[in-house]
């Protein structure tokens, strides 16, 4: 099992790109199931969770095959399994995206309840709220949903929850809904730009949809879907990561292959704390001035600020002089990087579903990754902390940041990964 070790202070420098958007390849992946065809996806990350989702591909019958490093052709021609196994689904909960495919394709589907990062209670009721509004039966058996349908008819279907819009649950009813007879709409549809890139590529195979990217959709059913090339978004939460990086390290970086669009909100948000922000049509610049100032963040659904760049914003806050709030009302339990953070000298106090952060020094300390950006978190409280910092458990990193060591490296940090 490998560490991540960090000599701070490190301030960053330079220019770094982003891969692939994660969020937006595994359920675009996923929809190569819906049709017997072939397909090319370029701007493929290299990380876990893009291999993981090759594995469940090819055991439902799927074949693939790297044409580059970061450039994959699927062949689902010959898919003719519909359950996704345990052992599989267990590692990546984004693999309950193979539901509504499967459902679409051939009726019926068995996939092992999801695992993942343990950030809090993530149901999937949304998602089977929706394909039973399709038209499907649905049962639990086993630790497996249980899924049949005679056939899937349009519906008008509302997605928003308790904690407000579901990203996979509607790629799933959007992808289940390209082959079902006549029109679904679905209200309180997520409006992030994964979600309208997974729409993009199902309109390359066929699919009539309108809306995309606004909180209702509506998908006209079709008959067959053929196979596609297309290009994945490059991903917005990777890009904000290096962005904290540089600033939470004091220096200046810019990230290159990034639509600022993306990151409208959480751009606002450094711009109050007093950073100066630079952007182009692709590119973001960062430079962190003396006096930064505290802010109050309030995570929300987009194009509000990303729950998946909390945990590195707090980080960042407990070098900032003064005192800052974050209200967490995506996942109200993410904050398994609180307890590491306080390892390193951070002053945090968690109320509920708040934290409320006491800026100071941070210093270097062993610390445990919990989850996916809790990992990218402490690696980025070592990058301003005194002394060293060692990151235990790194494979969570590894889940969504393609070499992340060796893009900070370029940037001059001292990091390297060992085998603990």
């Amino acid at each position: 099992m490998d560490k991540i070790i960090i000599d701070g202070p490190c301030p960053l420098k330079g220019k770094v790109k982003v891969s692939g958007a994660k969020n937006s390849t595994l359920p675009i992946m996923a929809a190569c199931l819906l049709s017997p065809s072939k397909f090319v996806l370029r701007n493929i990350p290299s990380v876990v969770d893009a291999h993981t989702m090759i594995k469940l591909l090819s055991a439902l019958g799927a074949k693939t095959e790297w044409l580059s490093k970061d450039a994959i052709s699927i062949d689902s021609t010959n898919v003719n399994k519909w359950k996704a196994p345990y052992q599989i689904v267990s590692k990546m909960r984004a693999s309950i995206c193979v539901l509504g495919p499967l459902m679409a394709r051939f009726k019926k589907a068995e996939v092992s309840y999801p695992g993942g990062c343990v950030i809090g209670t993530r149901p999937i009721d949304l998602h089977l709220k929706g394909l039973t509004k399709l038209g499907a039966k649905i049962e639990l058996k086993d630790g497996y949903v249980v899924a049949k349908a005679k056939k899937l008819n349009g519906a008008s279907i509302y997605l928003a929850g308790v904690y407000g819009s579901t990203v996979l649950g509607t790629a799933n009813i959007l992808m289940a809904s390209t082959l079902a007879k006549g029109e679904t709409i679905i209200e309180g549809a997520a409006c992030e730009p994964e979600v309208v890139d997974l729409g993009t590529f199902l309109i390359k195979m066929g699919a009539k949809i309108k809306g995309l990217g606004s909180p209702t959709i509506t998908v006209t059913g079709v008959k067959k879907l053929h196979g596609a090339e297309h290009t994945i978004i490059s991903d917005r939460i990777e890009a904000g990561t290096y962005l904290i990086g540089g600033i939470i390290s004091r220096g200046e970086v810019e990230v290159e292959d990034i639509n600022p669009k993306f990151l409208t909100v959480f751009i606002d948000k450094l711009i109050e704390c007093g950073v100066e922000v630079k952007q182009t049509a692709n590119s973001i610049k960062v430079k962190a001035k003396k006096n930064l100032k505290p802010i109050e963040i309030t995570t929300l659904p987009y194009p509000g600020f990303p729950t998946d760049l909390q945990a590195q914003m707090t980080a960042f806050l407990t070098t900032i002089e003064g005192i800052s709030f974050i209200h967490e009302k995506i996942y109200p339990d993410r904050f398994m990087h609180i307890a590491e953070l306080l390892r390193m000298g951070a002053r945090i106090m968690k109320q509920d579903s708040a934290t409320i952060i006491q800026g100071g020094k941070l210093k270097g300390a062993p610390v445990m990754a919990s989850d996916l950006r809790a990992s990218a978190a402490l690696v980025l409280a070592g990058l301003a902390a005194e002394g060293r910092t060692e990151v235990n458990r790194v494979y969570h990193i590894d889940r969504g940041y393609p070499k992340i060591d060796e893009k900070l490296a370029s940037l001059g940090a001292k990091i390297r990964r060992v085998k603990a």
